[in-house]
C-alpha cells in the first residue's frame, strides 16, 4: 500500500549536506518525493512510496547524516498523490 508524508526535521540541519543525504537515501528505498530547506532553518520534505520504507526513511531522517544534529522530526501523514512524482529531487 502507497502512502505518503510530509515530514518537517528541525536541529542543525542545514549546510550540512542533509537534503543531498537524504535523496540518496530515497533513492535506495525506492521513495518518491521531494526536500527543501525552509527559512525557519528546518528541512521539509514529503516522501511517498510503501510505509514500510517511509518508515526506514523516517528512521533515518532522526538521525541524518553525520554532521547533522536533528532535535526533532515532525511527520504528518497524507493520501498519495493522484499522480506520484517520477524520482526523488532536491528543491532550491
Amino acid at each position: 500500500m502507497t502512502v505518503r508524508a510530509r515530514l518537517v526535521i528541525r536541529g542543525r540541519v542545514q549546510g550540512v549536506w542533509y537534503r543531498g543525504a537524504m535523496q540518496e537515501q530515497a533513492d535506495q528505498l525506492g521513495i518518491t518525493g521531494w526536500v527543501r530547506n525552509r527559512h525557519d532553518g528546518a528541512v521539509e520534505a514529503e516522501v511517498e512510496g510503501a510505509r514500510q520504507t517511509l518508515d526506514a526513511l523516517i528512521a533515518w531522517a532522526h538521525r541524518g547524516p553525520r554532521s547533522a544534529r536533528v532535535s526533532e522530526v515532525v511527520v504528518e501523514w497524507m493520501d498519495p498523490r493522484a499522480d506520484p512524482e517520477k524520482g526523488f529531487e532536491v528543491r532550491r
